[in-house]
């Protein structure tokens, strides 16, 4: 985690006017990409470019949303995934696995480790703005601008 990620205090889950989302991948093009359309909403971002710092973050933050990619070092999207559902205090945590594994491939494992939904890539940003939205609204946490 940076040193300006480490310094931040996002507060309480529950206490958030505004949704905190992580992006959690090691493409640096796809964070990229994602910290430009989340720009635009009114939310708070934090980021990981590895699984460690993926689950760091998670632990440390508890963040609203995670947009989690499955293929990463250290540890992959499924490890975390299946770590965070099936640990109490962290049920209001929402998971959409973000991989390029292939929608069948997706629809069938996603599900297993616990996450909210998926998206494939390439993504849509509508597809990703829908899926945000709905997963942000069953947690039950703040809603994106």
């Amino acid at each position: 985690m940076s040193e300006e990620q480490d310094e931040l205090n996002f507060g309480e889950p529950s206490e958030r006017s505004r949704p905190l989302i992580l992006l959690a991948d090691d493409d640096p093009e796809i964070r990229r990409l994602l910290t430009t359309f989340f720009e635009d909403q009114d939310c708070d971002l934090i980021e990981a470019s590895d699984g460690a710092l993926a689950l760091e973050n998670i632990i440390l933050h508890r963040p609203n949303l995670v947009i989690l990619d499955v293929m990463m070092p250290e540890l992959n999207g499924w490890q975390i995934c299946k770590y965070v559902k099936s640990r109490d205090g962290f049920e209001s945590v929402g998971i959409i696995m973000l991989t390029a594994i292939g929608p069948v491939n997706n629809e069938m494992t996603s599900p297993l480790f616990g996450a909210d939904d998926y998206i494939d890539k390439p993504f849509d940003f509508e597809e990703l703005e829908f899926k945000v939205r709905k997963v942000l609204s069953e947690r039950k946490g703040p809603q994106v601008g």
